[in-house]
């Protein structure tokens, strides 16, 4: 499989499009003024205790408080609130793990109020970002992430990725996890770790641990909230996450990214440094790799499938709904049980593109076209948990029911992409009244006028629409031509096809745009 990283970095946030065979299968938007980030580890104050629903609410310094289950505590919460407790403001050396009591585990079936009180400091980490009407979810169970092992403090487990099925590896990587983890840590042993040699694994332990110790000196500073360590950046998580052997490029349009990418790249995957290039194109990279166009063909209530064909995705507060229409297959010569197969068969490609692609969780209610053979169900069924299989997030299907209703489950930690297709009418700018369309030729050159005679500019780029500089280059004495001549000025026209109909923009030679 193909895969592809397209990394655009803007002033205001980082847009990151992973491509598999050139379709567009994820999308994630970093804006930079965003203050969580699901890794995240707070030293948090616990503001009140709520009995009824054995949990508490935790400053965090977020306008709304999060929230902290008694069952997201951890079996170790006793040692880890003495070990904070132990730290807090204190100048003293600080303890290692490895020679720290361990307490007895908390009760399974206890109550919050047995272990927490308004106003004491307590260690948590963002378990999911705030979404809709909710503050964050926390847990007080800690873990840091690498690419190959995942740490976790005042803990004595090796647990290893179901995803790894071979015995003999799974006995391997326990043994040798066994053998180099101090006492009081646990790791999780990742996919990514399979094969890998013990130098390489002991190397990433050590500088897991060596965040953790950083985050330990944290405490020692009076007051809270306060983040004590934050989760790499989502640009490097995604990278740690995601990079594997099917990764042939990484294009990124900003040079400090593209050296912090080649940099972490080089650190956990050196061989694979040369797949990372810096674009300099004059064409934003998502319209180079036809990452806008597909954004907006993705994104809007109604996705087209193939064959006339499509989806109808509506969201509510309480779940997801996608509708499979066959539209114009209806007139298929097949026989209808045959048409509805290949139809959901087609849909469950989409479908589980779809949800990747928005980060859709929760519940998600897929009604498929009716078909009476189960054996047919079964096939639309085992199709869809086959393409599931390549979702990064924890998920669960159900069967379909005799309405040709299928139920998924999946995991939800951060708000549902979503991004607004449509566009305001270039004609009326919403106004509900157009202007004459013949004029905008000549509002362009007299515009181009003002620039190049009374702001004596001498190289000017229009970036426009692709029809309207379709129409400005047309024939050898062309508008364009024409203009260049009239004003004494050279003229560049770029098509941008993500530009609405009757947009267009003024640049210089140094792509600053050119504002009257």
């Amino acid at each position: 499989m193909n895969t592809e990283l397209i990394i655009d970095v803007r002033d205001t946030e980082v847009a990151i499009a992973l491509l598999e065979n050139k379709q567009l299968v994820e999308l994630n938007k970093e804006r930079s003024n965003v203050q969580f980030s699901v890794g995240d580890i707070y030293l948090g104050k616990v503001k009140k205790i709520m009995p009824g629903l054995n949990a508490a609410f935790v400053d965090v310094g977020y306008e709304k408080d999060a929230f902290l289950h008694y069952l997201d505590l951890g079996p170790q919460f006793k040692t880890l609130q003495k070990f904070v407790q132990d730290h807090y403001s204190r100048k003293n050396k600080t303890i290692p793990i490895s020679k720290y009591g361990m307490l007895p585990d908390i009760d399974k079936g206890g109550k919050i109020t047995d272990v927490l009180n308004p106003g004491q400091p307590i260690m948590v980490q963002i378990a999911k970002e705030p979404i809709s009407t909710k503050g964050p979810r926390l847990t007080s169970e800690i873990s840091i992430a690498g690419r190959n092992i995942v740490l976790v403090p005042f803990n004595d487990k090796v647990s290893i990725s179901q995803k790894i099925t071979s015995p003999e590896e799974r006995k391997r990587l326990k043994r040798l996890m066994e053998s180099i983890i101090p006492k009081n840590f646990g790791v999780i042993v990742r996919t990514a770790a399979e094969g890998k040699k013990v130098a390489v694994l002991d190397a990433e332990l050590r500088s897991l641990i060596k965040r953790w110790e950083i985050t330990v000196e944290k405490l020692k500073n009076p007051g809270y909230p306060v983040l004590l360590t934050s989760e790499i950046k989502r640009t490097s998580a995604i990278l740690r996450d995601m990079l594997n052997g099917s990764f042939n490029s990484i294009h990124v349009n900003d040079e400090n990214v593209y050296e912090e990418i080649r940099e972490y790249i080089e650190s956990i995957a050196p061989e694979k440094e040369k797949i990372v290039k810096l674009y300099n194109g004059n064409v934003p990279i998502f319209d180079q790799f036809g990452v806008e166009k597909q954004i907006k063909s993705l994104f809007g209530r109604t996705v087209s499938i193939k064959s006339g064909a499509y989806l109808i995705i509506e969201h509510t507060e309480a779940l997801h709904v996608i509708d499979v229409n066959s539209g114009n297959r209806s007139k298929s010569s097949n026989d209808q049980e045959t048409n509805a197969l290949e139809v959901n068969l087609a849909a469950t490609d989409e479908i589980a593109r779809q949800l990747r692609l928005r980060d859709m969780g929760g519940i998600i209610v897929v009604d498929f076209i009716d078909m009476h053979s189960n054996e047919n169900k079964q096939m639309v069924y085992e199709r869809m948990k086959e393409l599931m299989s390549r979702d990064r997030a924890k998920h669960n299907i159900l069967p379909l029911t005799k309405f040709g209703l299928m139920q998924i489950t999946r995991q939800r930690v951060r708000p549902e992409m979503h991004i607004d297709t449509s566009e305001k009418c270039p004609a009326c700018n919403g106004s509900g009244k157009v202007t004459a369309t013949i004029l905008l030729d000549e509002q362009i050159e007299n515009q181009l006028s003002l620039i190049c005679a009374s702001k004596k500019y001498r190289s000017v780029t229009i970036k426009l629409h692709p029809y309207i500089a379709a129409y400005i280059k047309k024939g050898f004495f062309s508008k364009r031509f024409m203009w260049a001549l009239r004003f004494k000025c050279a003229i560049n026209l770029l098509p941008m096809s993500s530009y609405h109909f009757l947009e267009y923009h003024f640049f210089d030679k140094h792509d600053n745009e050119i504002e009257f």
